[in-house]
């Protein structure tokens, strides 16, 4: 490309000021237009948790003790469900379902979240964020159909235990497994096309310590009232349907549990049920927290709301193996008979 470049003046006040006029008119011919339509970044920069960058490494700590604790538990339960004939019955199929979106919904974020706190790897590409933005919505979408159909199942074993079998059959538990999955995908897919066609302008820090609907849309430079419209009516809607459900049948199952003769007996199921929903709202309670946080908590400290948002991806794959799993008479004997005796032949050989 050739420039015809005016005579400097060689001297005088205006000199300086020249110059940088020359050079402003060399940049503009030399860039490209730049089209915000297709400003879609290449790559995004997670931040992690702003305000903490110093503890970041601390914070891992605990993060990657429960990850791991998750991994070990569900893995094992998915072992000794799979193994033991016995076991293949719809509460333990569910829980194996169970089992599986909260390996889903951990091994979705936790890693890069890990690899952001040890080694500042934050960068993603808008590809990968996506990805993680439609396997982690998906994943909290199907684990609350699954609670929902755990909590029918108690409701169905106390209240109607003369039905059960009728009722709840493997063919029952697959297709609850194929809703599940549809509902998730038909509320969770449009999201992706929701943020694909956003232009972002340069914007490609991500203030969290992993991807997620609205976290992206935010940093859009167009009108982002669809997302905030879609992303609060559809998938709230479809979990406080789920909520509901469930309340109405722990409800049921407590107005069952208090007509029980045997007070023992009575006293026991009360605990495990008490047990069940602490769980579930450990997983609902952050969840709910964080979507409301993005429309309407704008005075909340950003690094509360983060922390808090981490809580359903870390607490329930922890808690759920314990309590669903391990405080299962049948889980707990299969656990001790499958682990003893390899350790024993371990020992042996």
């Amino acid at each position: 490309m050739c420039l015809k470049l005016p005579i400097i003046p060689s001297a005088g006040p205006d000199a300086p000021e020249y110059l940088i006029l020359i050079v402003h008119r060399f940049k503009v011919q030399l860039m490209p237009p730049f089209n915000l339509t297709s400003s879609t970044p290449a790559t995004f920069i997670l931040a992690g948790i702003p305000g903490m960058e110093k503890s970041h490494i601390w914070i891992s700590i605990p993060f990657c003790s429960m990850y791991l604790a998750a991994l070990l538990g569900n893995g094992a339960l998915l072992f000794i469900v799979s193994t033991e004939r016995s076991l293949h019955q719809p509460m333990y199929l569910l829980l194996s379902m169970l089992a599986v979106t909260d390996l889903m919904l951990s091994t979705t974020t936790v890693p890069k979240m890990l690899a952001l706190f040890w080694f500042s790897a934050g960068e993603i590409s808008f590809g990968a964020c996506l990805t993680q933005v439609f396997f982690l919505h998906f994943s909290f979408s199907a684990e609350s159909v699954i609670l929902l159909a755990m909590a029918f199942d108690r409701f169905v074993a106390i209240c109607y235990p003369l039905r059960y079998t009728a009722v709840l059959t493997q063919s029952a538990i697959v297709k609850t497994g194929l809703v599940a999955l549809l509902r998730s995908f038909c509320i969770i897919f449009p999201c992706v096309f929701l943020l694909k066609r956003l232009p972002f302008c340069g914007h490609n820090v991500i203030p969290h310590t992993y991807c997620e609907h609205m976290g992206i849309a935010r940093l859009a430079c167009a009108d982002i009232s669809v997302n905030i419209v879609y992303g609060l009516a559809v998938p709230f809607a479809a979990i406080v349907l789920d909520v509901v459900l469930i309340a109405v049948s722990y409800v049921l199952i407590l107005q069952a549990l208090f007509r029980l003769p045997s007070r023992t007996a009575r006293c026991k199921a009360f605990n495990t049920c008490v047990s069940h929903v602490c769980v579930i709202f450990l997983f609902y309670i952050p969840a709910i927290f964080s979507i409301l946080t993005h429309r309407f908590g704008q005075e909340i400290p950003h690094h509360v709301h983060i922390l808090l948002a981490n809580l359903y991806i870390l607490f329930p794959p922890l808690l759920n193996p314990i309590v669903y799993g391990v405080r299962m008479r049948q889980v707990k004997e299969k656990f001790m008979k499958v682990f003893l005796c390899s350790s024993v032949h371990f020992l042996q050989g």
